[in-house]
């Protein structure tokens, strides 16, 4: 590894950093508005899957901060704690996006099924194209480093049908708390801010993605 893959590494740690620590700031900030409507992230939830025509979601509410989730193997949307129980606009946007998910699962969102199906390559290449590319480097067999960097280029394959998912999920749920008014005005506002910053983290994790794949891209290509 060269100089160049640490600066790529650096530079996307630190910039990911920064997105992190302003989302957390609006999750904060947004957490200390309350809605007008007076519901609680699970009653959100609930409400957008009964309007939406889906009744065999579960809500269940998870732990930590910032782990919500959708699981369409299980059907389930977990929250964690502060938005589950949450009464306020951060509550209300990320319970409305897990739903946006549940609705992409519920219409077969391809994007959504594209990610699914990524799954088990991405889980198997995250631990093994690091090896691979360095093994064939370091005894010449190219092949091998060329399966490391094809298993890479699956994981930033992943990473890139990702942001559709979460743009398109964003989508749905800002146009459902419009629609049926549980965030107003400057509560909508809010909305719409919480859930921009959400998406701009899988924005720098796909840029990251490409860099490194290039760099490795290169590096191989270099050694033929």
């Amino acid at each position: 590894m060269g100089l160049g893959y640490f600066v790529i590494i650096g530079v996307f740690m630190l910039l990911g950093s920064l997105v992190s620590g302003q989302l957390k700031s609006k999750m904060r900030k947004y957490g200390k508005m309350p809605t007008s409507s007076g519901l609680s992230g699970a009653e959100v939830a609930a409400t957008m899957l009964r309007d939406s025509g889906i009744q065999d979601v579960k809500i269940v509410q998870g732990k930590g901060m910032l782990t919500d989730h959708y699981n369409p193997k299980t059907k389930t949307i977990s929250l964690s704690p502060a938005i589950f129980q949450g009464r306020n606009v951060a509550a209300a946007a990320v319970a409305a996006h897990e739903c946006g998910h549940a609705v992409q699962h519920a219409t077969e969102y391809p994007f959504l099924q594209m990610r699914s199906q990524l799954v088990p390559i991405v889980k198997l290449s995250s631990g093994l194209y690091f090896w691979l590319i360095l093994a064939g480097l370091g005894m010449g067999f190219m092949q091998l480093a060329w399966v490391g960097v094809a298993l890479f280029g699956a994981a930033t394959l992943f990473s890139l049908v990702t942001l559709p998912v979460e743009f398109d999920a964003s989508n749905r749920a800002l146009a459902w708390l419009d629609k049926t008014g549980i965030t107003r005005g400057q509560e909508y506002s809010g909305a719409k801010d919480a859930l921009k910053w959400a998406a701009r983290t899988y924005v720098v994790a796909a840029f990251a993605s490409i860099a490194q794949l290039l760099y490795w891209f290169m590096v191989v290509q270099g050694r033929n």
